[in-house]
């Protein structure tokens, strides 16, 4: 029996274990309507990436136990001082100068709402989500840039107010941890694994 590719990182290299490809015999694709004339194969493939989140480990991370986190430019010789970026930015986009990492959890639970949002009835392959999916763009007080996500409970609506929820228990180490909900939702209601 096979084990599912698994990796980590020890002496500043990556040590791998298990199998990451899984082949599947190719069957016949046949025309039912012409005398089951060979049409084509499957070509069926299951492969594991490795996918590096480097600099950005820390705000996935940060999600699982709860905490929303952002990067501010601190840099004194730069225009933009002071500018707090969520989607988590390693560096200032104007002085290319290291962004620093602060908790922007607080922040998000007094002023997220929901700047636009868009309802999507169909998705693409190896979606998660429950359909419809409800993606939202969130808003911060103080916050420079826009955050997508999606809304785990309610209808959007803009400029409603929403809180953050963490895929606390059983995380999938992805933006997937994180979700919003209306103001006001009781935890009995939130999704399961997830928490405020």
């Amino acid at each position: 029996m096979s084990m599912f590719g698994q990796v980590f990182v020890k002496d500043n290299k990556y040590k791998i274990k298990g199998d990451f490809h899984h082949l599947t015999p190719n069957t016949p694709i046949r025309d039912a309507d012409d005398g089951w004339k060979l049409l084509g194969v499957t070509n069926p493939r299951d492969m594991t990436y490795m996918h590096s989140y480097g600099g950005e480990a820390i705000f996935f991370e940060s999600l699982s136990q709860g905490k929303l986190l952002a990067t501010r430019c601190d840099n004194s010789g730069c225009g933009t001082r002071g500018t707090t970026y969520i989607p988590f930015r390693i560096h200032c986009p104007d002085c290319l100068g290291k962004n620093s990492i602060i908790d922007l959890t607080a922040v998000a639970r007094k002023s997220a709402r929901i700047h636009t949002f868009m309802v999507c009835e169909r998705s693409g392959a190896f979606n998660l989500l429950d359909k419809p999916i409800k993606f939202i763009n969130i808003e911060f007080d103080g916050v420079a840039t826009i955050l997508m996500s999606y809304l785990s409970l309610g209808e959007p609506k803009f400029g409603m107010r929403v809180l953050p929820i963490f895929k606390t228990s059983g995380p999938t180490f992805t933006i997937l941890d994180l979700s919003w909900v209306p103001e006001g939702t009781p935890q009995e209601q939130l999704p399961e694994g997830f928490t405020f």
